[in-house]
């Protein structure tokens, strides 16, 4: 008996040497949990951690989470001085900034530099988060709760249960509290935090460097991009979140970054530390194939279309480049990172390596033995659900990028909220200022709006949905096409010279007249009949498929989730798929070699963006002021190697809204800020390739070389901390 026990203590101790094994060398893969560290500690500082990891994370107010923000709705942010100074991506202030800006005060063309804190630029709507405490509510939320209840009467329950336990958090914390699911639905956390709503420009580089290589460099190694900005958190007299007051003081903390800026080589160990929106890293062959089959290629197969339209009539027009400027920034990051995702997909046969392991888990699903009964059903009918919504979602898809793609369609919305307002019954004072407050939100669209482009997209994009979805066009749509022969720009030409839509002067005088006239204005309108034919046609024939889809896709992924994390418990290291809320995640200093050894280096210099600049391309047009630094070596100590650093990467587990995340050093300091990812490994958000994944990262000296020397700022280095040399 003694010696049985004893051979399977030394079978169990072998076999989770075997585990630890495993898990160290995919260390690289992963958005932990912070609260979670603990787990991970050991791995981490075998790789390389010289801090506690009680540093990075506690509940006591005195961890690093208390340094990084959610900045806005979308980014993350670093907090580095004690007075509320906070560093983020330029991209992730582009649109706060482009409220601000004017012809006359054209930040985009010059940036933005305060020489004080009373110069600092109040940005309505712009809110700072900050995360005070995450914890395991899994047992308040799913107690008593089966597996296979149906998620209807499951999902009822919770959201009970979840409304009830954040009032109790908030009444308690005086804080706010959000309780999001984890593991599709099998685990439940509560974030507590703290939102700021006075915030404040600070400094903004120009496009010349926080845009330089625009769409050419976007999703691509190498970079040459300053993309960073800097704003300030104000707060009320008790350093409590407060509206803007121009007797507000900036947020005080002593949790901040500490920067350092001795730099760093290939294989220093480095974190990213933000809020990663949307991972599926365990979804099934079946979905995954939407994304490879459908969703993606039919995407950019449109963008392509319309971002050729764009693109010839920015270069034709310098006013319709400040117009869309934007607009085609958020276009083209989808485009290329969908490229990218497909090629990563394809290359890794993701598909095929998931139906091995889905063969696999049915042998495991069907023994006698299988902790979970349901199991072996799971994968027969997640594969007839996804089959069956090919067609449906392959015509929503087109609606959404190709009809929904053209502005005047998509803004045809505006004209259907303006008919309920007369279906409503409203009095004639209350329906006319209805009516013009939607013109006057308008007037904003239009400021960024070109008609005569849009009609060239509309010629580009409509042939899309009619070549793949004829049979399923709305009758309107195909009695449009008959009536004009197929002929699409003759189509356009009607409906942009009848459309209020297209001209800002005739959506102004019909809200003013409106009153003397009635809703058959409306409803006689092309823009508001192409997005009523649409919209009812989708809402009909294809949302009842789609939202029957997705339930029941909710439920089983839930199940399959959970199944998996029982199949592999003793061999995989499960992390929760990115959902917006805090991670951190760890690796190394690394370059890449993405077809083999090409030479590709870690990191990039101010030497090689100064070589590409080309005062007849704006996106590589390299300030003056900038070139002038360069040839004069005014670097000040921001100097390494006889140039500037500007960019690096590192093998680090990154995804959308990891933008702005501070990327730190062994010691917790920080040497950069996140703002990409490279084109050969977008797939991340699907599968980790060690060998392809790598994110990329602003060298901190960079950006203080650009605070320094070019935006003379340097009056906001002295509120920062630096590490000994």
């Amino acid at each position: 008996m003694h010696s049985g026990r004893f051979y399977i203590s030394v079978a169990k101790v072998i076999f989770l040497l075997f585990v630890f094994s495993f898990i160290k060398a995919n260390a690289k893969e992963g958005l932990w949990l912070p609260p979670l560290l603990q787990q991970y500690a050991a791995d981490m500082k075998a790789m390389g951690l010289q801090i506690p990891v009680e540093k990075l994370y506690n509940d006591n107010g005195t961890g690093l989470n208390n340094a990084v923000v959610v900045f806005g709705k979308g980014c993350t942010g670093e907090i580095i001085s004690s007075k509320g100074l906070v560093l983020t991506n330029h991209h992730c202030g582009y649109g706060t900034v482009q409220g601000l800006s004017s012809p006359k005060n054209d930040y985009f063309a010059n940036g933005f530099w305060a020489k004080n804190m009373q110069e600092e630029i109040p940005c309505p709507g712009l809110t700072v988060t900050f995360i005070r405490k995450m914890e395991n509510v899994t047992d308040k939320i799913l107690t008593g709760l089966p597996d296979t209840l149906n998620d209807a009467a499951r999902d009822s329950i919770i959201r009970i249960r979840i409304k009830n336990l954040q009032k109790g958090y908030e009444i308690t914390t005086h804080m706010d509290a959000a309780i999001k699911s984890f593991y599709n639905g099998n685990q439940y956390w509560v974030t507590i935090s703290e939102t700021y709503r006075d915030v404040r420009l600070t400094g903004f580089p120009p496009d010349g460097i926080g845009s330089f290589g625009g769409d050419a460099e976007n999703w691509s190694w190498p970079r040459h991009t300053g993309d960073f900005s800097l704003f300030r958190v104000y707060a009320g007299p008790d350093n409590r979140p407060a509206d803007y007051s121009k007797n507000n003081k900036p947020y005080h903390t002593t949790e901040f970054f500490t920067i350092n800026t001795n730099g760093y080589k290939e294989g220093d160990f480095s974190m990213v530390y933000g809020f990663p929106y949307q991972t599926q890293e365990y979804i099934s062959s079946y979905q995954l194939d939407h994304v490879y089959s459908i969703t993606d290629p039919i995407a950019i197969d449109a963008r392509t279309k319309k971002l050729d339209v764009w693109n010839k009539n920015m270069e034709q027009s310098r006013d319709i480049f400040l117009k869309y400027t934007s607009k085609r920034a958020g276009v083209a990051n989808g485009w290329k990172k969908w490229q990218g995702e497909l090629h990563g997909l394809r290359i890794n046969n993701v598909i095929g390596n998931k139906e091995i392991y889905e063969k696999n888990f049915q042998a495991w699903a069907v023994r006698e033995d299988s902790a979970l009964p349901y199991a072996k059903n799971l994968l027969p009918q997640i594969e007839a659900s996804s089959v069956a919504v090919d067609s449906t979602l392959k015509t929503e898809v087109y609606i959404r990028e190709a009809v929904l793609g053209i502005e005047l369609i998509q803004e045809g919305a505006v004209l259907n909220k303006m008919l309920q307002y007369f279906r409503a019954g409203l009095s004639q004072q209350a329906l006319g200022d209805a009516l013009i407050k939607e013109t006057e939100v308008m007037h904003g669209f239009y400021r960024n709006y070109d008609a005569d482009m849009d009609k060239q997209v509309f010629t580009a994009l409509m042939p899309l949905f009619f070549d793949n979805c004829s049979s399923s066009a709305p009758a309107y749509y195909k009695s449009e096409y008959q009536q004009y022969a197929g002929n699409y720009n003759d189509w356009a030409n009607k409906v942009y010279s009848l459309s209020m839509i297209a001209n800002e002067n005739k959506l102004d005088s019909f809200a003013v007249h409106a009153l003397a006239t009635d809703s058959n204005t409306i409803m006689s309108d092309p823009a508001w009949q192409l997005y009523n034919a649409i919209g009812s046609m989708a809402h009909i024939n294809l949302s009842p498929t789609l939202i029957a889809y997705y339930d029941r896709m909710n439920y089983l992924d839930r199940l399959y989730m959970k199944s998996q994390m029982e199949k592999d418990k003793y061999t995989k290291a499960f992390y929760p798929d990115g959902n917006f809320t805090l991670r951190l995640s760890y690796g190394k200093i690394k370059g890449i070699d993405p077809e083999g050894p090409a030479g590709y280096s870690y990191q990039t210099t101010l030497d090689e963006a100064i070589a590409l600049d080309n005062p007849n391309v704006d996106e590589f047009r390299v300030p003056q002021k900038l070139k002038d630094l360069y040839n004069t070596k005014n670097y000040g100590r921001w100097a390494a190697n006889g140039t500037v650093p500007i960019a690096f990467l590192s093998d680090n587990h990154t995804s959308g809204g990891n933008s702005g995340s501070p990327v730190i050093n062994a010691k917790g300091e920080l040497i950069g800020t996140n703002f990409d990812r490279v084109w050969e490994g977008t797939m991340s958000d699907y599968y980790f390739d060690p060998n392809l994944c790598r994110n990329i990262s602003l060298d901190i000296r960079y950006t203080l070389f650009i605070i320094d020397k070019f935006g003379d700022a340097g009056w906001l280095l002295k509120e920062m901390k630096f590490a000994k040399k």
